[in-house]
């Protein structure tokens, strides 16, 4: 069964899915697979490509991932280039606000209105919950008057913030920055207020047949994928400086935090 690449998950403009296919397709090349690179565009559900199995080489939401049995192959993992990340393939969820807000902290928007993307999101709904989490046992009350979900993604979050319908929401700190870089101007219209722990970035997996050789062919060519001249720019663009081989178990924490019993509802934050 011939398998399938995607990079949705980071494709923020139609120029970054150019590039990522660009990258994808060298890879595949590289590694002497005759696979697609497809297109899978909003509002296209990602839980259902992630549902797919012929996957050969896609990017996949951490939770999810360390949540599905039998878990996919994990192949490698995206390591970002700006310094806040430290050269590690791990990601933020940046808390946001309108650029225009009054608010300066976290603290500022409580009795406000929170947003986030879906709740069973990692960066959109799951690590926001669990850095309010210790805000809301300390207040021993809800923070916010209300709270707005479905935002699906980024762009429907700071969409919402833009129109004034929510005061607070979360952002993947990879694709905020991927936005910063190829749309500017959309990016601008929040601005950050604070970020999340660090935790594993969403990684490239597998959830069709890949035998070890073919698994160590594509590991190589994405690591010689940032090495190799004609990719320079499109490694540049897409804030690209490497790819790592984290353990698997290093995604369980994903899953725990999602399991945490003393974590309520949005609807109750």
């Amino acid at each position: 069964m011939p398998l399938v690449a995607n990079a949705r998950m980071y494709s923020v403009t139609a120029s970054a899915r150019a590039d990522w296919k660009t990258l994808l397709a060298w890879v595949l090349d590289r590694a002497a697979l005759d696979w697609s690179v497809i297109d899978y565009d909003a509002p296209a559900p990602l839980s259902a490509l992630w549902a797919r199995d012929d996957l050969g080489l896609a990017m996949m939401c951490g939770l999810p991932f360390s949540q599905r049995a039998p878990r996919p192959t994990l192949i490698a993992a995206p390591v970002p280039s700006p310094v806040r990340y430290g050269g590690k393939p791990v990601y933020f969820t940046d808390i946001v606000v309108r650029a225009d807000s009054k608010h300066q902290r976290l603290r500022d928007t409580f009795g406000g209105v929170v947003g986030y993307t879906l709740a069973d999101s990692m960066s959109g709904g799951v690590a926001l919950r669990d850095h309010l989490a210790p805000f809301r046992a300390d207040r021993g009350a809800r923070l916010y008057r209300t709270a707005v979900g479905n935002l699906i993604h980024a762009r429907g979050v700071i969409e919402a913030l833009a129109a004034g319908i929510i005061d607070v929401g979360p952002l993947d700190s990879y694709y905020h920055d991927l936005l910063r870089r190829h749309d500017p101007d959309f990016a601008g219209q929040v601005r950050t207020i604070a970020s999340t722990a660090p935790r594993p970035i969403p990684p490239l997996v597998a959830t069709g047949p890949l035998p070890h050789d073919m698994l160590a062919r594509l590991r190589d060519a994405l690591q010689q994928s940032v090495r190799e001249p004609s990719l320079r720019d499109v490694a540049e663009r897409l804030l690209l400086a490497g790819f790592a081989m984290p353990d698997p178990a290093d995604y369980d924490v994903l899953a725990r935090i999602a399991r945490r019993d003393d974590m309520p509802p949005f609807e109750e934050f």
